[in-house]
């Protein structure tokens, strides 16, 4: 038999070669070539060009990344060279011959031609690097595709009837009032019934006499679904948008009707319109479907835990509103703030509570006590609708944290200063803080000044370093994976524990590094790719990861809700087809070596 006929009768048993016509095969075949390697021999080394895609015939191969440590021990079938090709044809990791082995090797250029051509095969080397399309709709509409781009503005000493003529002749319900870009306010046509003709007002006078100053705005980054929330939650029908100080657009709800998401938008308007918190527990009842829904679409999956933390966000400010009623107007400033997973918006099917509460420093002692019973409602409340206590007690029920925004400052200088183990637990809750209600202004100084003294120490950012090093994915020998050996859970992986948090970690580590404001984790990877913390190609290779395991875990959540099941984190790898088992690992694999090199630069500087 000639060597060619060898090399097709390996690859027909060998994925993804075994679903290729014949004809492709075998001119696809031709492109390979065989060689040999004595054990312990080098195949190639980090930072090298290299040859081609290498597929493992028979032996072993060790691969290690920059620091030597081992990411895989690879058999018979198993590939490896791709993730250098598809990027810039560069070594990404080392390989070596853990046996005397045979490989065959596929030219560079015929690889790429079979990727491009060949979708499935594209699919099986691209470990995950394409994010799943997003369905349409208003949920994955941004507002700045929404917007009225050129809306109509008029100056504050136009006459409220010209103003009238203008709506009228522009066909238009609401004029933004500008003092060239910047935006002072916003008349609509209820202003013009409501205060000038029920009024009998003089339409002489100036539009600033009965315009909406400082009106509510958005930018045109959010998404279409929170011009939703903000329209129910406000009662308002107009919604203008600024970027950076200067009025850009404005969106109504005429913009947005033909986009409703039915589903969503009754759970947004119910929970808007909800009375008790027992309402509203029925409203998040249906969140596990909501759930299902969203995966289903084939949502990316931090969209997906956007959405489902929005509603999170929904029951805060409701119940805020009714601790209000409940025990009179808060009589100082407060911020009521989310860590954690909501504070991330990255909830998913399963989510305890995180929050805070940064009282001004001018409450009294009195004060303070209004504000402890106004926590304890709040956290009941969120209880009460699923969002369970926090079994580490970080919830501003407890009276540590609910304080006053001084006693803040002390904590994060404390765990800067002195960062024990308690303190790096602590601050890397903290550092995922999100405003939800109350006054922002609390909270802007407290994580600028934070970030500013966290990056400026380095013992303080070797310990976070250290720390988030801690959760490991789970790798195991063989291309196979370190499961949970015992227990409820056993032969399964923990998809938060050692999948998505130690990408967290990383993300809030690049943050601390890089001053970085964002606290959503793709949100702070994309900043330190920008800010230059980390390289462009680790960067990518780790947003392609964190995709990969971060849908792998919805899509479990989401099946065992069709299952009529609760969800949980608890993935058993035999549930998954070969081909999504060797992406998942390969996922992992990259998050390792992504760890490595953080612990790597930590221990040189």
């Amino acid at each position: 038999m000639s060597d060619t006929a060898k090399i097709i009768g390996f690859l027909q048993t060998t994925h993804p070669y075994d679903v290729l016509p014949q004809a492709e095969l075998e001119e696809l075949s031709a492109s390979f070539s065989r060689k040999s390697f004595r054990e312990g021999e080098t195949i190639y080394a980090h930072g090298d060009l290299l040859e081609g895609l290498y597929l493992i015939k028979d032996g072993s191969v060790e691969i290690t990344d920059v620091n030597g440590g081992q990411v895989s021990l690879l058999q018979k079938s198993n590939h490896f060279g791709e993730r250098g090709l598809l990027r810039d044809g560069v070594a990404a990791t080392t390989a070596t011959a853990a046996t005397d082995c045979t490989l065959l090797l596929l030219t560079p250029e015929a690889f790429k031609t079979e990727v491009a051509a060949n979708a499935a095969f594209a699919r099986y080397f691209n470990r995950g690097q394409a994010r799943p399309k997003a369905a349409s709709g208003l949920m994955t509409q941004h507002v700045s595709d929404l917007m009225a781009h050129a809306p109509v503005t008029c100056s504050e000493t136009t006459p409220i009837a010209d103003c009238a003529r203008l709506m009228r002749d522009e066909k238009v319900s609401s004029v933004a009032v500008t003092e060239g870009e910047r935006l002072l306010g916003l008349v609509t046509v209820r202003d013009m019934t409501n205060k000038v003709l029920a009024e009998g007002r003089d339409t002489a006078l100036p539009v600033s006499t009965i315009m909406a100053r400082d009106p509510i705005t958005l930018d045109p980054g959010a998404l279409g679904t929170d011009v939703i929330h903000v329209m129910l939650e406000n009662h308002i029908g107009h919604l203008p948008i600024v970027e950076g100080g200067k009025f850009v657009g404005m969106v109504t709800q005429t913009d947005i009707t033909r986009f409703f998401g039915s589903s969503q938008t009754q759970m947004v308007f119910d929970l808007s319109n909800a009375k008790t918190i027992a309402e509203m527990a029925a409203v998040t009842a249906r969140l596990p479907d909501f759930l299902m829904q969203l995966v289903g679409s084939h949502l990316a999956h931090d969209i997906v835990t956007r959405k489902v933390t929005d509603i999170a966000d929904i029951v805060t400010r409701r119940l805020l509103k009714m601790a209000e009623e409940e025990f009179g107007p808060p009589p100082v400033p407060y911020l009521w703030a989310a860590c954690g997973s909501q504070g991330r918006r990255e909830q998913t099917g399963v989510s305890d509570q995180d929050n805070c509460l940064i009282v001004d420093n001018a409450a009294t002692d009195a004060d303070m006590d209004y504000f402890r019973r106004f926590a304890r409602f709040v956290c009941d409340g969120l209880d009460a609708c699923g969002y369970v206590y926090c079994p580490g007690e970080m919830m501003a029920m407890t009276e540590r944290w609910c304080q006053r925004l001084s006693v803040w400052e002390g904590y994060f200088n404390k765990w800067i200063a002195a960062p024990d183990n308690e303190a790096q637990m602590l601050a890397s809750v903290m550092y995922d803080l999100r405003p939800i209600g109350g006054d922002e202004r609390l909270f802007a100084p407290l994580q600028k000044t934070a970030l500013e003294a966290a990056s400026k120490n380095s013992i303080f950012v070797a310990h976070m370093i250290s720390n988030s090093l801690k959760h490991t994915p789970p790798l195991g020998l063989l291309r196979g994976f370190a499961t949970i050996k015992s227990g409820e859970h056993r032969n399964a992986l923990d998809m938060k524990a050692n999948g998505v948090v130690p990408i967290v970690d990383l993300g809030r580590v690049y943050a601390l590094q890089g001053k970085l404001p964002a606290v959503n984790t793709r949100a702070r990877i994309v900043g330190a790719i920008e800010a230059g913390i980390i390289s462009e190609t680790g960067g990518k290779d780790l947003l392609a990861a964190y995709d990969t395991i971060a849908t792998a875990r919805l899509e479990h959540q989401a099946a065992q809700v069709r299952d009529g099941q609760k969800p949980d984190n608890f993935l058993s790898p035999s549930a998954l087809p070969a081909f999504e088992r060797s992406h998942l690992r390969d996922a992992f694999v990259i998050v390792r070596t992504m760890q490595s090199s953080l612990g790597s630069a930590s221990a040189r500087s």
